[in-house]
C-alpha cells in the first residue's frame, strides 16, 4: 500500500501519517485488523500468525508490543467518589533473557526461593472506582511504599476520595497525610464489608487478571506493564470482538506517539 510522504519545511525530514505510531514501517496494513481480532481472542502468536498468514510470530509479537506501548500512555480520568485499591505480586521474570545472571533459568514462569512478599516478587498496583475507572501498574520490588503510591496516582486522588484498601500500613499512612477517609480490611477475610466500603471490586480485578495471564506461562517483568495495559482494554471492551471494538483498539493504540522498535523492545530492561 502506497503512502503520501510529507517533508518539513523547518528540517526538511520526511514522515508519512503512520511516523511515530504503532504501524509505522508496517509493511501489511491489512493485516493489523485481523491480528487485533486474535488479541481480543486471547490467541496465542503462533495461531495468529497461521490464521493471519504469510507472517511470522517474532513480527507479531514485536508489533503486539509496539502497539501496547501506545495503549498503556492512555491517561486515564480522575477518580471519583469511593476507590477501592489494592497490591498484587508477580514472580520477578526474565523470560527471553539469554543471559541471566545470579540464579538458574526457570521453568515455566518457576517459583520463588523465599516465603511470602520479597524483593524476588514485582508489586502491581490496581486502584478502581465504582464507575470502573481503573489504574493498573508495576510500582516496584517488594513491599509497596507510600512514595511509590503517591509517585504513581496521586495526581489522581483527592481529599473528596474515600479509600478502601487492605491492613497494609502504606495506605493508612498515605490517607492520613492526604487527609482523606480510609476504611481497610485484613486479608484474614472476617470482615468483608462496611456498609458501602469494601474491596471486592479490586479483588475480583486481581483474580480475573492472573487468570488471564496464566495463558502466557510467565510474562518478562520489563513486558508487564504492556500486559497490564492490554488486560486493561479487554476489561473496557468485556472481552467482545466486534468491528466496533476492533476498530477502537485500534485507533486508541495509534493516536499516542510511539517510537519503538524491534531494537528498543528487545534491548528494554525493568526499571523500577
Amino acid at each position: 500500500m502506497k503512502k503520501q510522504r510529507y517533508r518539513c519545511k523547518a528540517c526538511s525530514m520526511t514522515f508519512t501519517d503512520l511516523t511515530n505510531t504503532a504501524l509505522y514501517r508496517t509493511r501489511h496494513l491489512n493485516r493489523w485488523l485481523k491480528f487485533i481480532e486474535c488479541m481480543i481472542e486471547g490467541y496465542s502468536l503462533r495461531k495468529s500468525a497461521e490464521l493471519i498468514g504469510n507472517v511470522s510470530h517474532v513480527t507479531l509479537f514485536y508489533g503486539r508490543h509496539k502497539l501496547l506501548c501506545s495503549l498503556k500512555q492512555i491517561e486515564i480520568s480522575n477518580f471519583e467518589g469511593i476507590v477501592e485499591m489494592d497490591e498484587t505480586y508477580f514472580l520477578y521474570s526474565e523470560k527471553g533473557q539469554r543471559k541471566i545472571k545470579d540464579r538458574k533459568p526457570r521453568k515455566r514462569g518457576g517459583s520463588a526461593k523465599k516465603r511470602g512478599i520479597s524483593n524476588e516478587q514485582v508489586c502491581v498496583l490496581v486502584a478502581r472506582d465504582r464507575d470502573k475507572v481503573t489504574f493498573s501498574q508495576t510500582l516496584g520490588m517488594g513491599r509497596l511504599t507510600k512514595e511509590q503510591l503517591d509517585r504513581a496516582i496521586g495526581n489522581k486522588l483527592s481529599n473528596e476520595n474515600v479509600l478502601c484498601t487492605d491492613a497494609w500500613r502504606a495506605f493508612k499512612t498515605y490517607a492520613s497525610e492526604k487527609g482523606m477517609p480510609i476504611y481497610q480490611f485484613k486479608s484474614d477475610g472476617k470482615v468483608r464489608t462496611k456498609g458501602l466500603y469494601h474491596i471486592q471490586n479490586v479483588n475480583n480485578y486481581h483474580r480475573r487478571l492472573k487468570g488471564w495471564i496464566q495463558r502466557f506461562n510467565g510474562v518478562a517483568t520489563k513486558y508487564l506493564n504492556n500486559y497490564l495495559a492490554w488486560f486493561q482494554v479487554l476489561e473496557g471492551i468485556h472481552h467482545q470482538r466486534n468491528e466496533v471494538t476492533m476498530n477502537d483498539m485500534m485507533i486508541k493504540g495509534n493516536l499516542i506517539p510511539s517510537v519503538e522498535t524491534y531494537d528498543t523492545l528487545r534491548l528494554s530492561r525493568f526499571t523500577i
